[in-house]
């Protein structure tokens, strides 16, 4: 008999912002690869956010100023998710 897995930690929430988790054995799903999908969109997203920051910031209106906290404050909480679920998958092998 096989060890059940830890539930994946899902990079996106539901209904209320409330966490989402996949249970499988199988790490090649259909959900899983969008999962992994998903990850690799928003820490890419995230970059070139934070590199958009470096540019911007020394000469931004208070305006794009609020925008860009906001946008800063949506992928920093994706990219935290994700690091979240990495890392209780890497723990799960172990």
């Amino acid at each position: 008999m096989t060890t059940p897995r830890e539930p994946r930690l899902l990079p996106w929430s539901g209904a209320g912002g409330k966490p989402c988790y996949l249970i499988t054995d199988d790490d090649g799903g259909t959900v899983s690869r969008l999962a992994d999908t998903t990850e690799t969109t928003q820490l890419g997203m995230g970059a070139e956010l934070l590199a958009h920051a470096h540019d911007l910031l020394p000469r931004a209106p208070h305006g794009e100023l609020h925008y860009l906290a906001e946008r800063l404050t949506e992928a920093l909480a994706d990219a935290l998710r994700v690091a979240e679920s990495r890392g209780r998958r890497i723990r799960g092998l172990n």
